[in-house]
This record gives C-alpha cells, structure tokens and sequence, in this order.
C-alpha cells in the first residue's frame, strides 16, 4: 500500500511541554522527507502548527481541514498548502479519514482522544484497514493504554482489537510502522 497522506491528530494548545513540540517538529520532518503529505486540524499553534514548521523545508504538502465554526484568523495557519473548511466537525473528520491512508496520534486533549477512539472503532467495524498509530511521547497516553487493558482483560473488548493500533515511542518507529505495515484481518464473529 503507498502511503500519499498521514493524518495527525494532535493538541492545539501552546502551553504544553517543549518536549512535545520537539517531537512534534521532528514528526513533521520525517514525514515530509519520506514523501508523505501531511493531513491535521489546520491549525497554527499547537502541535499542528510545529508539525507544519517540522515539514516546510522538504517537498511536501501539509494540508487543513477545519470546521466553518473555527476558520477564523489567529487559529487556522495561513501558510498551508490547501485548506478545506466544513460545516462542522462530523464533516471535518470524514474527510480526514478519506483523504488519509495512515493515522499518527500525538498528545492531545479531548478532541484528538474523540477522533483517536472513533478511527480505532471504525478500523474495528471494517469501515478502513488503514494504520493507527499512537506515539506515547513522555509516556502521555500510558494510562489510557492501562484503560484499554481493563477493556480486555474484563472481556468488554476483544483482546485481538490490539492489533488494531500500534504504539510508537519514537517519530522513527511510527513511520516505520506505517511504511511497513500490512494489514491483519481480525476475525470477529459479527462481522
């Protein structure tokens, strides 16, 4: 599977930590100097904006997809390379997964956990096969692993759903999951 465009779901907010800007920016790069067109929120600060900065000095495009509601200046960045505008957020994310071929999960606050679950469930449901990968910088999405383990091992979900993602420690082991990756059908009695 050639991989065109990966989608990055990741916060909006300045006031995080250095090192996840760093990762971020690094991210950005080794996307950008693998080929790859960058897919996110299209915002200018935040990990979205460090992200975009990472990638600017490689040939690559970094496109936006952002709800009407929030295309407003100061939030949307004025140096992609296209930006798609919605009508709202279910409209938003719909494109982002068509127009993606991978998923790359940095840290984030309440809307990149909302697009993180609802991307696993769809792979889970058989709507995409396409690859998820969290990269646990600072070891931020630790508890919600531990939250995922109690799902399976209370039996709420299938333990076989976690081949479903793949957790990098490292922007080099995210990409190299997805530029490696092939796909795993996962029987499942229902579907």
């Amino acid at each position: 599977m050639k991989i065109k465009n990966i989608c990055v779901f990741c916060s909006s907010s300045d006031d995080i930590d250095v090192d996840f800007f760093k990762t971020a920016n690094e991210l950005g790069k080794l996307i950008a100097k693998n080929n790859i067109n960058i897919i996110h929120g299209a915002g200018k600060i935040g990990l979205m904006g460090e992200i975009e900065k990472g990638a600017r000095n490689y040939d690559t495009k970094v496109i936006g997809i952002i709800p009407q509601k929030l295309y407003k200046r100061g939030i949307y960045s004025e140096t992609l390379d296209d930006i798609i505008i919605t009508k709202d957020m279910k409209k938003r994310k719909e494109i982002m997964r068509e127009k993606s071929d991978a998923f790359i999960i940095l840290p984030g606050g309440f809307g990149t956990l909302e697009e993180a679950i609802e991307t696993i469930t769809l792979k889970q449901l058989k709507y995409h096969t396409k690859p998820i990968v969290f990269l646990n910088t600072k070891n931020f999405y630790s508890d919600l692993f531990s939250q995922f383990n109690k799902f399976y091992n209370n039996k709420f979900t299938n333990p076989k759903f976690k081949d479903l993602y793949f957790i990098a420690e490292t922007p080099l082991q995210a990409i190299d999951y997805i530029l490696n990756y092939k796909y795993n059908e996962i029987v499942d009695k229902w579907l």
